[in-house]
């Protein structure tokens, strides 16, 4: 028996049934049964009519009596039997090779089917690299174009070389000026550091004269304070005598 349990399901399940045997072990009982040809839809089966042909003959030639019509009549039943037999297994080659083309044919499509998925594969990523140029060559011309733009919003060459050209005299004009410039103030740099040197010299030279004077005033300060001594002591003396 090959159902082993069953489930019964509620409204909206689905029914799971549990067998005796896996997938795999069903496939090798039922391949089994084909070669050995040990079933049959009805009747007996063919290999034990085979087997009770060969049975009956083989027993009923080693019989000692004068039997020989039942021998022949016997092998022919045991070879009429095994032609009926051998027809199936005929069936069942031919039908065994038609799969086996059948296989080598799905196999050359398959074979031919992964090379075409390999073709296909490398055309996309061709053409994901052909899209990446696309992309950046559009991208090149927008900015080639926006660069267009700008240069159509510039003004015309001529005018924009008179500018440049107003703009060199300009700086030139400037340029003269800053030197005219440097060279005055490097004249006032000079001017000033003799004046400084003057104004020093005089002061040192106002400094001596200082010195000079205050040192003969104090030369004829003391002439003088010698002077009043010498006449203190001379009128002292004639008081005395």
């Amino acid at each position: 028996m090959l159902v082993k349990g069953r489930k019964v399901a509620g409204r909206g399940e689905a029914v799971a049934a549990h067998y005796a045997f896996g997938p795999l072990e069903d496939d090798i009982i039922i391949k089994h049964r084909l070669l050995t040809r040990t079933t049959t839809t009805r009747g007996e089966p063919p290999l034990k009519k085979l087997q009770k042909k060969f049975t009956s003959f083989a027993l009923e030639i080693e019989k000692d009596v004068d039997n020989y019509n039942d021998c022949e009549r016997l092998a022919k039943a045991f070879i009429q039997e095994l032609k009926t037999f051998e027809l199936p297994l005929l069936k069942s080659k031919a039908v065994i090779d038609a799969n086996l083309r059948e296989k080598e044919n799905f196999n050359e499509l398959n074979d031919e089917i992964n090379r075409q998925i390999i073709q296909a594969q490398a055309d996309i990523e061709d053409l994901k690299k052909q899209l990446e140029e696309s992309k950046i060559e559009r991208q090149h011309k927008e900015e080639c174009e926006a660069i267009r733009r700008l240069i159509g919003m510039q003004p015309p060459r001529s005018e924009t070389q008179k500018i440049i050209t107003d703009l060199e005299k300009e700086i030139a004009m400037l340029e003269a000026e800053n030197t005219a410039g440097s060279r005055t103030l490097e004249l006032r740099k000079k001017q000033f550091a003799l004046l400084l040197h003057v104004v020093d010299e005089l002061q040192n030279t106002i400094e001596e004269e200082q010195k000079s004077f205050i040192e003969e005033m104090r030369i004829a300060l003391d002439d003088q304070k010698n002077g009043e001594e010498d006449a203190t002591g001379g009128s002292e003396a004639m008081a005395v005598d």
